[in-house]
């Protein structure tokens, strides 16, 4: 029996950054996540964001890689907003994300800034946020490719 727990912050961009998740409706699609996170054996803590973008805090099982879980969450996500008349205008996901990996410890932290997406964003842009992020995660910030889809 092996014994694994990783904690994961991802964050999604919509495509061009429109503005297409609902707020009005975006319980809907956050349910319609969670159904997926449960059937892929990963445990939802935290989805949260604004109409261009989605954070979520969740945790994987050890054979599911991250890259594969958010290839898989766009796919299943795009089809069902898509489809949904709910959000007439979503029109996919961007090909990049971020996703960063946490120590249990920090879940609460990274739960709570989540569920304060919308009052965070009164104050600072995605682009503001996305780029500290990545600097506060060591990642090296390619101009050219910041926040292009």
């Amino acid at each position: 029996m092996s014994y694994t727990q990783t904690l994961y912050h991802i964050v999604l961009r919509t495509h061009r950054s429109e503005k297409t998740i609902v707020i009005e409706k975006e319980r809907d699609f956050y349910t319609y996540a969670l159904g997926f996170i449960n059937n892929v054996g990963g445990k939802l803590f935290r989805i949260g964001g604004m109409p261009d973008h989605v954070h979520i805090l969740v945790s994987l099982p050890a054979t599911l890689a991250m890259s594969k879980f958010v290839q898989d969450f766009k796919v299943a996500t795009s089809k069902w907003l898509k489809n949904n008349p709910d959000f007439p205008n979503f029109d996919g996901w961007t090909k990049e994300y971020a996703g960063f990996t946490y120590n249990m410890r920090d879940r609460q932290m990274i739960s709570n800034y989540i569920a304060r997406q919308k009052e965070h964003h009164m104050k600072k842009s995605f682009a503001e946020e996305y780029r500290a992020f990545l600097v506060d995660n060591g990642i090296e910030i390619k101009e050219e490719f910041f926040l292009t889809d």
